[in-house]
């Protein structure tokens, strides 16, 4: 096989991808802007190229020098920042997911798997659990240009006959996630015990989510390769974990009694989230096997590790 290239690929998902996909023997070029992503992630075995999948210019350098076979798309804007900037949100979401959709049909690129957020692009649920089929209704600029870069896929698949996978991702956790960036509750929440922080809960802590593990993720993206199945498909482990309930499982674990702030809702946030997978399960033969405890364990040892 030929070369695969990650974006995104020193950011948290993205470079425990391109570590499974080079300890199973694969050439793995990485192209990250480095602005969430760290160097410190980066697997000395990838070819790695530093710049941004919004210069079309720098991109088709690496195209043209690497050849990829296969795109794993997971460089992205973050929900927060989407807020307060959402034109540099569009650029990065839309105009950069474009400029890789235009170099993979230039190159004959076989397929694109594309890393999208299932929470933020269905906003509140109207039916639990959520399906694929599910309406669109995102809250946020973030879940707005994540769906746009799916329908770009779509589009240029009908009309091109591009190959791709949408993953519509749960929450993800696991190591090499940013505690000091939104989203990911379990790494803020352990990061805050460990240091004694003040442990702050957005909302009254019975708003719920779908925890889904790093290395089950990696899995999703690397099945994606080989199966034919055009669409979007959802990452999840259809287990519905309040956020009370969430940090009542951290806090045995860790064997740490603490209390709480309670703080007021932020905006975009819905209050139930639980994803359907039996779509996965049937066309790429995928499902979650790390236990939302068994992860938050594994969470637990790199970050007391680091």
């Amino acid at each position: 096989m030929g070369k695969l290239l990650v974006t995104g690929g020193a950011g948290f998902i993205g470079s425990n991808l391109v570590d499974e996909l080079i300890a199973q023997g694969h050439d793995v070029v990485v192209v990250d802007n480095l602005l969430t992503g760290k160097k410190e992630n980066l697997n000395p075995l990838a070819q790695f190229y530093e710049l941004d999948i919004r210069n079309l210019k720098d991109l088709e350098f690496v195209f043209s020098e690497t050849k990829p076979e296969f795109v794993f798309h997971l460089a992205a804007g973050y929900l927060v920042q989407s807020l307060e900037n959402p034109q540099r949100d569009a650029e990065i979401n839309i105009i950069g997911t474009i400029n890789l959709i235009a170099l993979c049909l230039k190159h004959q690129v076989k397929k694109i798997i594309y890393s999208n957020s299932g929470g933020a692009s269905y906003g509140e649920p109207e039916k639990i659990p959520i399906t694929e089929d599910h309406p669109i209704h995102p809250l946020t600029p973030y879940g707005a240009s994540k769906y746009a870069g799916e329908m770009y896929l779509y589009m240029y698949h009908k009309t091109h006959g591009l190959d791709y996978v949408a993953l519509r991702y749960a929450n993800i956790y696991g190591p090499r996630q940013d505690p000091k960036l939104e989203g990911g509750v379990i790494s803020i929440f352990i990061d805050a015990i460990l240091n004694d922080k003040p442990l702050k809960i957005f909302g009254d802590g019975r708003q719920t989510r779908d925890y889904c593990y790093v290395g089950d993720v990696v899995k999703a993206n690397i099945t994606a390769m080989s199966k034919c199945a055009p669409g979007g498909h959802h990452v999840a482990t259809s287990i519905e974990t309040s956020v009370v309930n969430l940090l009542d499982k951290i806090k045995k674990i860790m064997e740490k009694e603490i209390s709480p702030e309670f703080k007021p809702p932020r905006v975009g946030d819905c209050q139930r989230a639980v994803f359907d997978i039996s779509k996965i399960e049937e066309t790429l033969g995928w499902k979650p096997s790390i236990s939302l405890e068994e992860g938050i364990r594994k969470t637990l040892e790199w970050q007391r590790g680091k």
